[in-house]
């Protein structure tokens, strides 16, 4: 997975390519934690990504905790595919999704 970071002032957008699964979700941890501090708007833009497994979901459930305490969280571009993830694991109800 490849994760393309922009920051803009206190906005931090993570553009994630590829597939977030058990391999590559320590990676957007990492990043999440190391990326955060400071930031009150994060947007996940899923525009790239095809593949989203649970381990995944744990990580943008961990962002999405800390952004409630300083900020907000917004995921954009989601497929088809993730978004029925999103709307069965009940993921849709706790995020929002543009």
């Amino acid at each position: 997975m490849n994760i393309v970071k922009t920051s803009e002032g206190t906005k931090l957008t993570l553009v994630l390519e590829g597939r977030l699964d058990t391999t590559t979700a320590p990676q957007l941890e990492a990043e999440v934690k190391s990326a955060l501090t400071g930031v009150t708007e994060l947007v996940l833009d899923f525009s790239r990504l095809e593949y989203l497994s649970s381990a995944g979901l744990r990580v943008i459930l961990t962002a999405q905790k800390i952004m409630n305490r300083q900020g907000k969280m917004v995921v954009r571009h989601v497929n088809e595919t993730i978004l029925e993830v999103f709307e069965v694991t009940g993921f849709n109800d706790i995020l929002t999704i543009e």
